[in-house]
């Protein structure tokens, strides 16, 4: 009797039990439920659509190293030591370092001591600034390790960089993050306290969501994944309180104001269709002279960053949500201006592409090699960059041929860059498309892999389909989501370089639905919903290697474009949203791991409200009807008005044949630092390097296993090496080095043909230079006598000191014009505010000369002026012309 009541007793608190939840995706880094995120102890819970608790720890103080690695600055700029030196401290007990001398070469860091620093720990720096104050006196300027020159009259302040926190790699933000050093006692020995591994206790408490906006007006989600529903309603939430008191959309909680690329691809994403009017106000506001504005990138902004054009994504997606004609005519016209001039200053004649910087990746070092200068940037050509351009140039032909205007020589021009990018930057070998084309006068492909590129190429049909399936299976992606880039470029921190931007990954995740591979997107959905869940927020970027908010260089919450892809993954995925210009399709794509039904109600489109079911998963539809009619082709037309509902089903099959490619987060090898003795090229040995590849005007001319290579004496040519790892991972090239007799070079001194500038800066050549404005010396005409007719090299040594290198707005323009005959155009970006001593170079040409006497011309035209408009500005030092 006994026995059996134990038995009975056994069996009912057995059926009591809860099933074992089934994982919607599992793995060792994280595994993601229906209703909740496990990441080792760390969890997020949904206990309602509008109630959501996680205990979230960040690891980053706990494994801060005593192993500190760090540089010291001049102006804010990296200019104390060779890329890849750094000064390092192992600290242990002590509260000062020993004093550094500045521009003094350290030995080798150690290996890591696996101990780590206590919490908010008080350390105080310091260094010798004796050899550069020495030079200011006796000679005016400090030469830095590159030959580069600081001038005394340029110097502002001291400062001190690194990579651990406070310490930043950011060196042009240096100021205000409180790193300048000081000499309180007039020793030269400049110092600064810091609190190393800083430490919030409120950042480690457990939080909790809870919804308080009122989202009445607004679609309404449910699903069988309760995970899934509350991130969509923390997400429309975090829209609301995102839309500022003038109606345009602010970029995120610490950053105010609207920025054109983040304001574009988030109104592609999501914004179009939740916040029409708010998203058009927000475009409006990055227009000047009818022309859309590029308010943020390398030098000075436009042209050396070029990707406004996102501009165009975002307007024509407000036009097929809503219809609206004024709209429609507005758009046109403002992106026909901007191409034109786009046309001119960007194009490439030699590959049909758009030179500029990488779209989004703006930040020079986090996905270029250190040496590349913002001139050097200007002149490579960007995959994500490209597809951008390629896909306004089509907007604008739909956009034309519905107002009835000319519109075959945009569908021309796009396709000229879309057979660029499959003729430069594709990579058999790999299955996806490279980085970029680089260098200086040869441009080589990068063969780094670059998401959003590469996802914006399938998404927009650059890539055929069995290329876009290549991509999407091929390219590789990490635990904790896809990285910016990859492999990961080794000294730089976590940010677009080592980082996962969830917008990117929301992007990545519509392609892999295009494409239809159901792993990749398996594995991209629930890379969005570890992040929400568990950081309830949807913030911009997190370290690719822990998965952690904490650690990247900069970061914010309520972040617009990481909200608008959370958004979109249950619009645009798994209820198959396509808007088009005369109606709406449907197309969900739902993995097997999200079964169910999923309803979407009080979404407005256009005249209509629809309520949309969505029953089952796979990517089929079985069968679609619109109010329990049969629904044609599964497209709605624009001209539906009224209430409607909307119900699909799917064909309950798996569509998970293709292949994820999912790899360790690697680092390529370091940079080489090219030189050049005579008649041989030599390099430093790079650890970890099997082989190199050099490269003589942009084609491979030899591997080899030497860190010296012979080349002829007396030729002009243009060397680059770069280093292989075991794994067949390429790393940067060296910077270009470009072997020349002097009798191959000739200098031009500007002031020759016009008159010199008297303003009082110095480092220049000759008797002086020449100062070029809106006002002053718009057209310049230089005579030049050749021996002999030929190819030559021309740029132009200049000044600029409008604004700080890494942004404003101040890139002066020019074009360049050889016996009346346009070269094309000339940039002067900025290289440091108020810094008119320092000189760099502009772009080159490679112009044909006469023989005997040729007329240069450097010349202002409309499409010249930048995004400043009134200061468009540089001193020009002297041409250079180089015999090829």
């Amino acid at each position: 009797m006994k026995y059996h009541t134990v038995i009975c007793l056994f069996m009912a608190l057995a059926a009591c039990q809860p099933e074992k939840e089934t994982p919607i995706y599992q793995s060792d880094a994280f595994t993601l439920y229906p209703d909740k995120v496990v990441q080792g102890d760390n969890q997020a819970v949904a206990l309602s659509p509008t109630h959501l608790t996680s205990n979230y720890k960040s690891p980053a103080s706990e494994t801060y190293s005593r192993l500190v690695s760090f540089k010291f600055s001049i102006n804010e700029k990296d200019n104390e030591l060779p890329p890849g030196k750094n000064h390092w401290l192992v600290i242990g007990e002590e509260r000062e370092s020993p004093v550094i001398r500045f521009g003094e070469l350290p030995e080798a860091a150690p290996e890591s001591p696996g101990t780590y620093l206590p919490v908010n720990y008080e350390y105080t720096f310091r260094v010798d600034m004796s050899p550069v104050l020495q030079q200011f006196e006796e000679k005016g300027y400090y030469e830095a390790f590159d030959g580069s020159r600081v001038a005394k009259a340029d110097f502002k302040n001291f400062y001190i960089a690194g990579g651990a926190e406070p310490l930043t790699w950011d060196f042009v933000n240096l100021e205000e993050e409180g790193l300048q050093l000081q000499d309180s006692d007039g020793d030269n020995i400049y110092e600064i306290t810091l609190k190393l591994n800083p430490y919030n206790p409120e950042d480690y408490k457990d939080k909790e969501w809870t919804l308080t906006e009122n989202l009445f007006s607004r679609p309404q989600y449910k699903s069988d994944q309760p995970i899934v529903d509350a991130l969509f309603n923390l997400s429309l939430e975090e829209a609301i309180l995102n839309i500022e008191p003038d109606s345009t959309l602010r970029t995120g909680a610490k950053w105010g104001g609207v920025w054109t690329r983040d304001i574009s691809y988030s109104i592609f994403l999501a914004f179009a269709y939740h916040e029409p009017e708010v998203a058009k106000i927000s475009l409006m506001k990055k227009v000047k002279r009818g022309r859309i504005i590029q308010d943020t990138g390398s030098g000075g902004a436009w042209p050396v960053s070029s990707d406004r054009t996102t501009w165009a994504l975002a307007a024509w997606e407000i036009y097929k949500t809503t219809g609206d004609m004024d709209w429609l005519r507005q758009a046109h016209d403002i992106i026909r201006n901007t191409l034109s001039d786009d046309y001119k200053v960007l194009k490439s004649p030699r590959t049909g592409m758009y030179c500029g910087e990488s779209s989004f990746l703006d930040w020079r070092e986090q996905t270029y090699p250190k040496w590349m200068s913002n001139m050097d940037i200007y002149v490579s050509e960007n995959l994500g960059t490209n597809v951008v351009h390629y896909r306004a140039h089509l907007i604008l032909a739909e956009m034309a041929k519905i107002l009835g205007e000319p519109h075959r020589n945009y569908t021309e021009r796009a396709e000229e860059i879309k057979k660029g990018i499959n003729d430069y930057l594709w990579m058999a070998d790999k299955g996806y498309y490279g980085q970029y084309l680089y260098g200086r006068q040869y441009l080589n492909l990068s063969p780094r892999f670059e998401a959003l590129g590469e996802a914006l190429a399938v998404l927009f049909d650059v890539a055929d389909k069995e290329k876009a399936q290549s991509i999407i299976a091929q390219s590789p992606v990490t635990d904790f989501g896809v990285t910016c880039i990859y492999p990961q470029i080794p000294g730089i921190p976590p940010y677009h370089n080592d980082g996962i931007w969830p917008f990117v990954q929301s992007y990545w995740n519509l392609a892999a639905a295009k494409a239809g591979n159901e792993q990749v997107l398996n594995h991209g959905l629930a890379a969005i919903y570890r992040a929400g869940g568990l950081f309830l927020t949807n913030y911009e970027n997190f370290v690719a290697g822990t998965g952690d908010f904490l650690g990247t260089e900069i970061n914010s919450h309520r972040m617009l474009w990481s909200m608008a892809g959370n958004l979109a993954m249950v619009h645009r995925v798994f209820m198959g949203m396509s808007f088009e210009a005369d109606g709406l399709r449907f197309s969900p794509v739902i993995p097997g791991s999200y079964p169910g039904t999923k309803t979407l109600s009080n979404f407005r489109y256009r005249g209509a409200t629809l309520n949309i079911t969505v029953e089952g998963f796979g990517n089929r539809i079985e069968s679609i009807t619109l109010d329990g009619e049969p629904l044609e082709d599964a497209f709605l037309p624009a001209d539906v008005s009224g209430e409607h509902a909307i119900v699909i089903k799917m064909n309950g099959q798996a569509f998970g044949g293709a292949a994820i490619n999912l790899v360790e987060n690697r680092f390529s090898l370091p940079t080489p630092q090219l030189e050049q003795e005579g008649s041989v090229l030599r390099w430093e040995a790079i650890p970890g390097a099997v082989e190199y590849l050099v490269y003589k005007d942009g084609e491979v001319l030899e591997k080899t296993t030497s860190a010296k290579l012979e080349i002829p004496a007396g030729e002009v040519a243009e060397y680059k090496v770069s280093a292989l790892d075991g794994q067949g991972f390429e790393s940067f090239t060296s910077e270009p080095l470009r072997a020349a007799p002097e009798t191959a070079v000739r200098i031009l001194e500007i002031e020759q043909f016009t008159d010199a500038s008297s303003l009082p800066y110095t480092n220049y050549s000759g008797a002086g230079f020449v100062e070029i404005s809106n006002e002053k010396n718009r057209s310049i005409e230089m005579l030049l006598d050749v021996p002999q007719a030929g190819e030559y090299l021309v740029d132009f040594r200049y000044a600029n000191g409008s604004g700080p290198w890494n942004t404003d707005n101040k890139c002066a323009v020019r074009d360049l014009f050889a016996n009346d005959e346009r070269i094309g155009s000339l940039v002067f970006p900025q290289r440091g505010t108020d810094e008119w001593s320092d000189w760099g170079f502009s772009n080159a040409y490679v112009v044909r000369l006469n023989k005997g006497r040729n007329t240069l011309r450097l010349s202002f035209e409309p499409w010249n002026i930048n995004m400043n408009v009134e200061v468009n500005r540089a001193m020009v030092d002297y041409v250079r012309v180089v015999e090829l």
